[in-house]
């Protein structure tokens, strides 16, 4: 018995917090509710600090790779008779790292709190109840070792889908004749080849930073104070969904619908952004709110696993709503999904594929992705980088954007220096300008003519509330006669879009102050306006 609670010792995971448990909370009350750092033992302390270690340095290895074997092979190194030796030293030191392992195993049967993490831990994945789930609840653990609480496939059928997963809008494609299409194949395959090393290599790692376990070491302390806040404060629960390409999803929820408040029956599901984790992330403001609110990790990203490319980005959303939908109990028209920076593609691509959503705000987002990778690449590349993106990283969030019905509110931030291809002075080359143009162009492609868009332009060229007010004043803008003007139509006709009338891009778009990084502020999230 002893010898197999040291196996499960030894392959346990690394336990990192204890919080508080519900019952305690209710008696103590909700701002007693606070959990504590696990304190491992001496041997357990040093032996897991040496794999720690020899875990970032792999990781260093693993990224500086290429230009380590070209080093190497300069160097005359790779050949059998360096090797051999070489390999001998790896393998002694694989066998020193397993016997540290073996040694933190026994620090940890030697310690009783994680001795009875463990056995929790165990008895949850052999009865996964919802008594042993809140026992586990409350400890924070390598997330792998999390048990699934919900799968894609409890509510959808998977003969469905494609060997991929769900659908995603593609660009449609040239017509050529089947000769010149086969010669243009050959022509271009080397161009195929080197587009898919660049995207699955440094090429995604650019695009989404958070993936890179470097970057989410450093910030391990700030991500587990984040999530101790959530649990132990504002009651939130962790759950591990699986979505229809196996990659297990890290959502955080908390419920508000029993709190006294009018915003806590809608839930808010939040997307982050290429380095945002929904720990620090933008979960806080809809919070400060009142709202019931859902996060996830990009796929990746802290506890989520798999790689964040569009489909897989696309495969997670969908988990998470059907998870909202069939787990949590909410309807698709008490949902409202608000997404920041990149999380505006799938945020648009939610709305698309499930039009019944209440609503979409997108902060600080941008409509393609292409012209923002043109701008931090040599002209050059143009090509390669087009080519690329079109086929690897293809965030068209504006043609999905234009899928949707509802309600949208874009919010531009005024001085962001990310979405912007020439500077953060320069607020027209925001290409969230570029977001809401498109937008209104689908919805109302009778006013926005030459006249129209030389309108909104000149609105988007205001950056504060001085400048927009001369603008309207200047086209005479009467926003009552507008809005009565579009209820009118929409009542003789109920109709869907696009209109044959409306110029409302005031209503679509708010400026906030502040560069791309800054937090929202709770009073810059309001509902989208609707007719």
């Amino acid at each position: 018995m002893a010898g197999w609670m040291w196996i499960r010792c030894f392959l346990g995971p690394h336990l990192q917090r204890v919080h508080r448990s519900q019952a305690e909370s209710r008696t103590e009350g909700r701002a007693g509710r606070r959990g504590w750092t696990y304190q491992p033992k001496s041997l357990e302390k040093h032996t897991d600090s040496i794999l720690g270690w020899a875990s970032a340095l792999w990781s260093l290895s693993y990224y500086s790779s290429p230009l380590l074997l070209c080093y190497l092979y300069r160097k005359g190194y790779i050949c059998s008779s360096k090797l051999v030796p070489v390999s001998q030293y790896v393998g002694t030191v694989m066998v020193c790292l397993l016997g540290v392992a073996c040694l933190r195993g026994w620090g940890r049967w030697r310690n009783s709190e994680y001795l009875q993490f463990i056995s929790i831990l165990e008895e949850t994945r052999k009865n996964h109840t919802s008594s042993n789930k809140k026992k586990l609840a409350c400890y924070d653990f390598d997330f792998s070792h999390w048990p699934a609480d919900f799968s894609w496939e409890e509510v959808s059928n998977p003969k469905l889908l494609s060997k991929t997963g769900v659908s995603l809008l593609k660009p449609e494609p040239k017509l050529r004749g089947a000769a010149d299409s086969v010669l243009n194949s050959l022509r271009t395959l080397p161009c195929h080849i080197v587009s898919f090393l660049i995207a699955h290599s440094f090429g995604r790692r650019m695009l989404y930073p958070g993936s890179v376990f470097l970057l989410q070491r450093a910030m391990r302390p700030m991500l587990q104070q984040g999530q101790a806040r959530l649990i132990e404060e504002c009651e939130g629960q962790r759950n591990k969904l699986v979505a229809c390409d196996g990659n297990e999803i890290d959502t955080m929820f908390v419920d508000r619908r029993r709190d006294e408040g009018q915003h806590g029956q809608t839930l808010v599901i939040c997307c982050e952004g290429n380095a945002g984790f929904y720990e620090v992330g933008c979960m806080n403001t809809p919070l400060e709110g009142g709202y019931s609110v859902l996060g996830w990790n990009h796929p990746g990203f802290a506890g989520s696993t798999g790689v964040p490319f569009p489909q897989n980005e696309a495969n997670a959303m969908d988990v998470v709503i059907q998870f909202a939908v069939h787990k949590l109990g909410f309807q698709l028209s008490e949902i409202v999904v608000y997404a920041w920076s990149i999380g505006g593609f799938t945020a648009s691509w939610a709305v698309m594929s499930y039009p019944e959503i209440q609503a979409l705000v997108l902060d600080a987002s941008f409509d393609d992705l292409l012209p923002l990778a043109l701008k931090v690449m040599p002209d050059s590349w143009r090509p390669l980088v087009t080519h690329t993106v079109r086929q690897y990283m293809n965030l068209n969030s504006a043609d999905q954007l234009c899928k949707y019905q509802g309600p949208v509110l874009l919010i531009r931030r005024t001085k962001d220096e990310i979405i912007t291809t020439t500077g953060p002075e320069d607020i027209m080359s925001n290409r969230g300008n570029n977001l809401l143009l498109k937008l209104l162009q689908f919805r109302y492609p009778q006013v926005m003519t030459d006249d129209g868009v030389r309108a909104i332009r000149a609105w988007l060229a205001a950056s504060n509330h001085v400048e927009e007010a001369a603008v309207y004043s200047s086209y005479e803008v009467d926003d009552d006669w507008c809005v009565s003007v579009l209820q009118s139509y929409k009542t003789e006709r109920d109709v869907f879009f696009p209109w044959s009338v409306g110029k409302t891009a005031r209503k679509y778009m708010r400026n906030f102050d502040s560069t791309h990084c800054t937090p929202l502020p709770y009073s810059e999230f309001t509902a989208p306006w609707r007719l």
